[in-house]
């Protein structure tokens, strides 16, 4: 069986120039990286003010298995298939991060036959948007330690620094560290700590701008410490606000790539829906939705995360109307949920499964509640077996919910021609996209919304520390913000190894935190990290480059 690298290495793929051409892309707004990549100006969004915006689709899913269940695969198809049945589509999907790649998940740029290429630019550097979202985090961090050393003149109590640095790698050893050590010449002495680039609020403002200038207006609106009197000291106080917009001048723009069955992909963005609002960015989806009549998108892990972040921050924030849900689900992940243990998934067993779907079952009942038309698809892994696949498809229409089995992984847009044709369906009916909550509402009780209608929980229990936060955020004026949960993907409650669908349970907030310039406020539950670890045996070790120049070992 071939590997996604190789598949990926075999395809050959047309000139970017042909894509553009596909897309009607006016070729005065593209900057090429190469003979494969691009990057569309902005600018090109005042051509397309007046255009009809296409069909908003995106895809999410239920809890996943820690490799993943093929949202990006099913997302990948999904648009090929559309393709295939003669729609005008694009995909919108997030740039992958290196810690990922390199450590246990992999990357995000699908799999088998439905995947977006150059397969390994794309997972690795591709036109630099990381690196600059990394050096312009970074340099916050920079000129923030040199005001404190150069007299500090802010007046910068180092022990209240939130402003973190980053790296885009998986590293436990940089979440607590301490800065400045052995002589006065390297700066003020203090704890600090690193996040993974993807949980940078520069990456979430990156993904929220409308253009340059919100871009800069937002950064300088993020507050990086506080002065000795308890004073929020912004990056315009530091007035690094132009700095910052230099570096991000050229990553604020879209990239284009295509498909292995060619279909125009625009990749922008990457926050993590775990630990960060988990979408592409909006300049991105609002682009793809002048250029196309059907833009299908994704939104990081299970829809308690990814998909409630794309409904209750995304599109409200830029007022973007879905039109359709896809909730992915796998075979295997039910029955995981169904009480098998990992090492017996790739066994038959009926009765875990049929179990396990209480678990897909909450997630549909979450999407509901947002007004959107929904569909199940099923993602077809080789392992699976009939009699697993129609007990899915005969409870989702006892449910009366559309069900599509979809094999993107083997056949590409042919095995989503089913999905493509059912999704177009529910697209022709009428969408009552709402929130889930009152945006000035406490957030409290937008936490406790989230908690008891996404997550199916009892009660929030707000620690102290948490508690002084939001009294703190209420005082400042951040109350009237939406929020974004930090929360393990692995389950619907705050602790990774509850699966299914528990009740009763409660909501632990450990931690509030308000990203001004993001417009959000993140809550911390549970045990989560801005920063990932490595497993035992990460990824990299496995990788390389043969005599012929080839790269091995990326999935």
């Amino acid at each position: 069986m071939k590997t996604d690298l190789q598949i990926a290495q075999e395809n050959v793929m047309e000139p970017i120039s042909k894509i553009v051409e596909k897309a009607n892309i006016d070729p005065k707004y593209v900057e090429y990286y190469g003979s494969t990549k691009a990057k569309i100006n902005n600018d090109i969004m005042t051509d397309l003010k007046d255009r009809k915006d296409g069909k908003l689709i995106l895809v999410t899913a239920i809890n996943p298995t820690k490799a993943g269940e093929g949202k990006s695969t099913t997302t990948v198809g999904l648009v090929d298939g559309l393709s295939k049945i003669g729609k005008n589509v694009m995909g919108c999907l997030r740039e992958p991060s290196l810690g990922p790649v390199f450590g246990l998940k992999g990357g995000a740029t699908g799999g088998g036959y439905a995947q977006v290429v150059p397969m390994e630019d794309i997972n690795l550097h591709f036109t630099g948007d990381m690196h600059a979202i990394t050096t312009t985090n970074n340099l916050v961090s920079a000129v923030l330690d040199n005001s404190i050393y150069q007299g500090n003149e802010l007046n910068i109590d180092p022990t209240k620094v939130i402003w973190k640095r980053c790296l885009d790698m998986n590293d436990r050893t940089l979440r607590s560290i301490t800065i400045a050590q052995d002589k006065p010449t390297n700066g003020v002495e203090r704890k600090d700590s690193f996040c993974i680039t993807v949980a940078t609020e520069i990456m979430a403002i990156l993904c929220l701008s409308k253009d340059l200038k919100d871009f800069e207006e937002r950064v300088n609106r993020c507050i990086v410490a506080y002065t000795y009197d308890d004073l929020p000291v912004t990056i315009q106080d530091l007035k690094v606000g132009g700095a910052l917009t230099v570096v991000m001048k050229e990553a604020i723009k879209p990239n284009l790539v295509q498909t292995l069955e060619k279909t125009p992909v625009l990749i922008h963005g990457g926050p993590f829906a775990n630990i960060a609002h988990g979408c592409n960015s909006v300049i991105a989806t609002k682009m793809a939705l002048k250029l196309s009549d059907y833009v299908v998108t994704e939104a990081g892990f299970g829809a308690d995360l990814g998909a409630e972040k794309f409904l209750d921050i995304k599109c409200r924030i830029a007022d973007l109307k879905p039109n359709t849900i896809v909730v992915v689900a796998t075979i295997r992940a039910l029955k995981l949920h169904g009480g098998v243990s990992a090492e017996e998934l790739g066994n038959e067993n009926v009765d875990a499964m049929l179990k396990g779907i209480e678990n897909l079952e909450k997630h549909i009942d979450t999407v509901k509640q947002f007004g959107v038309p929904i569909l199940v698809a099923i993602n077809k892994f080789a392992k699976d077996t009939d009699a697993e696949v129609e007990s899915l498809k005969k409870w989702c229409e006892e449910k009366d919910v559309l069900v599509s089995l979809s094999d993107a992984w083997a056949k590409g847009g042919e095995g989503t021609i089913d999905l493509a044709n059912k999704v177009v369906a529910c697209c022709d009916t009428e969408s009552h996209y709402a929130p889930i909550y009152d945006v000035n509402d406490s957030i409290e009780n937008k936490v406790r919304t989230i908690t008891q209608k996404v997550y199916g929980g009892r009660d929030v229990i707000f620690s102290d520390q948490a508690k002084e936060q939001i009294e703190k955020l209420n005082e400042m004026g951040f109350s009237k913000l939406p929020i974004c949960m930090a929360k393990t993907p692995m389950s619907l409650t705050d602790d990774p190894k509850i699966v299914g669908r528990p009740t009763g349970f409660d909501i632990h907030v450990n931690e509030v935190k308000v990203s001004a310039g993001a417009g959000f406020v993140v809550v911390f539950t549970g045990s989560i990290m801005t920063m990932p670890g490595l497993p035992k045996v990460p990824a990299a070790l496995g990788m390389g480059v043969d005599e012929n120049g080839e790269s091995y070992g990326i999935f």
